[in-house]
């Protein structure tokens, strides 16, 4: 934008300037050449009355030294012929030639019959052209080498004209030009780089506020929810409306969003509170289940529930910006045996046969600890949720250099659509599922740059689950692994 307006400058200051110095140097130019040809009258015109009074030819050599153009030697008088003349009537005017309704001064004109005299000076004109000067009775002027000679008829009495000529050298007619074209070219250049000038600080302002809103933009995208932009004072000074319009939106826009996330919190800790009331009562009943290992498993996991509503409702009211700093990351083999020895207690009611291998070595991946634990409850639960009672199942883990790949396999019927298992509130059955916890694994493997993938499985030949979870950002995605282990004799019961 800065350069745009910088461009729009230059081309409109130029053309303006074009526009009014082309004629302006013109016009100096014409001005110097009448110049020079005025100053050759004047200097003429100083003879007149020398010529007037005589016309000896000493006397007009001493007049035309006087002048400044006979001293540098261009002046010449050329005087008339001696006798030469026309009758005059009793008036004193002329007579005209018989035959002819013109005057004297145009017969020279016609017939060339102008005689002149001697020359006082070193001539440059043709004696055709003095002779024409005479006879038409004014200001002549002819092209000679090096100029322009001026011959100006002068009477001597009321029957003779003498002619004054005056050399123009043609650096007399340009005198003063190129100093005003550079003068004027300068006042160009001048007021284009003050257009420039003007133009530069007025897109600086236009393109740091631009920017402004630009950075606050990426701040709130960031999660900065407390950034704005300002629309008033010194740091708005200058900006076009329009943009003081876009950053008020803006701000307008920020606080709706930061109104709607307050309400989304409150929401989901209201939602979530409504929790306790059937949690209390499935914690009563639990109570009074008695010993066993089934009934302690139940009150375990009523109490891990309760737990995690909980958690969820101090979570959903705290601020984005209050939330404590955590430390990402966790072994995920000690994460996977933890949650499968919690699931094979409901996989033995059940009947269920299962197999945990390759979770024996630590597997480090860059996730929370709890996120990894919710993420692996989402898929178990989706074999003992989708699944009739007895089916096998079974985790596989494999470390490699740049990524974490969980294998969950099942010998059920497997995904009729997987694409739209995968998709957010789908789900890939009916049973009451919500469709939300494959996409909470698939967000968790995105998050790491990893991915998720769906398929059968080749040993248990229902469905299969695959969770790449990325550790090195530079990481190549492996190619799934087509080796399995034996599980005959690793399945459990």
């Amino acid at each position: 934008m800065r350069w745009a307006l910088i461009k729009a400058a230059v081309a409109g200051t130029t053309m303006v300037a074009l526009a009014f110095l082309i004629p302006l140097g013109l016009m100096v130019q014409q001005t110097a050449r009448d110049r020079g040809f005025t100053a050759a009258e004047r200097q003429a015109a100083a003879l007149g009355p020398a010529l007037a009074i005589t016309t000896d030819q000493d006397a007009i050599a001493r007049a035309v030294a006087s002048t400044d153009a006979g001293a540098q030697g261009r002046m010449v008088v050329h005087l008339p012929a001696v006798g030469a003349g026309v009758t005059v009537d009793a008036t004193g005017g002329p007579v005209p030639t018989p035959g002819s309704s013109r005057p004297p001064a145009y017969w020279g004109a016609s017939t060339g019959t102008v005689a002149m005299g001697p020359s006082i000076g070193s001539a440059r004109a043709l004696d055709a052209d003095v002779a024409t000067a005479a006879s038409q009775g004014r200001a002549y002027t002819v092209h000679v080498p090096g100029g322009y000679a001026l011959l100006q008829p002068v009477a001597v009495d009321t029957a003779r004209v003498a002619v004054v000529e005056v050399y123009v050298d043609d650096g007399d007619l340009t005198r003063g030009v190129s100093t005003a074209w550079l003068v004027l070219s300068a006042v160009a250049l001048a007021l284009v780089a003050i257009s420039v000038l003007v133009a530069d600080r007025m897109g600086a302002r236009i393109v740091a506020s631009a920017r402004s809103l630009a950075a606050a933009a990426r701040s709130l995208g960031g999660g900065n929810l407390a950034v704005r932009v300002p629309v008033a004072g010194k740091q708005a000074d200058g900006s076009p409306e329009e943009l003081r319009e876009a950053a008020h939106a803006f701000n307008t826009m920020a606080d709706r969003v930061v109104h709607l996330l307050a309400a989304e919190r409150e929401l989901a800790a209201d939602l979530s509170h409504r929790l306790r009331t059937p949690l209390t009562v499935l914690r009563l009943n639990a109570a009074s289940l008695g010993e066993g290992d089934a009934a302690d498993a139940t009150r375990h996991a009523v109490s891990q529930l309760e737990r995690e509503v909980d958690q969820i409702i101090r979570s959903a009211r705290r601020a984005p910006e209050d939330a404590p700093a955590v430390t990402v990351g966790c072994d995920a083999a000690e994460v996977i045996r933890e949650r499968v020895g919690f699931w094979s207690a409901l996989a033995e009611d059940e009947g269920r046969r299962w197999q945990l291998a390759g979770a024996e070595q630590p597997a480090p991946v860059p996730v929370q600890r709890g996120d990894l634990a919710a993420t692996v409850d989402a898929l178990l639960g989706n074999v003992f949720r989708h699944t009739v009672v007895g089916t096998a199942f079974c985790v596989d883990v494999l470390a490699t250099d740049s990524s974490v790949i969980v294998l969950v396999g099942d010998a059920g019927p497997g995904f009729a659509d997987p694409d739209a298992a995968l998709e957010r509130g789908q789900g890939h059955g009916g049973d009451g599922s919500t469709g939300l916890g494959l996409d909470i694994v698939r967000k968790l493997a995105e998050a790491t740059g990893g991915d998720l993938a769906l398929g059968r499985s080749a040993v248990l030949g229902g469905a299969e689950i695959r969770l790449r979870l990325q550790t090195r950002p530079d990481g190549s995605s492996p190619a799934r692994a087509s080796r399995r282990r034996s599980r005959g004799a690793l399945f459990q019961k």
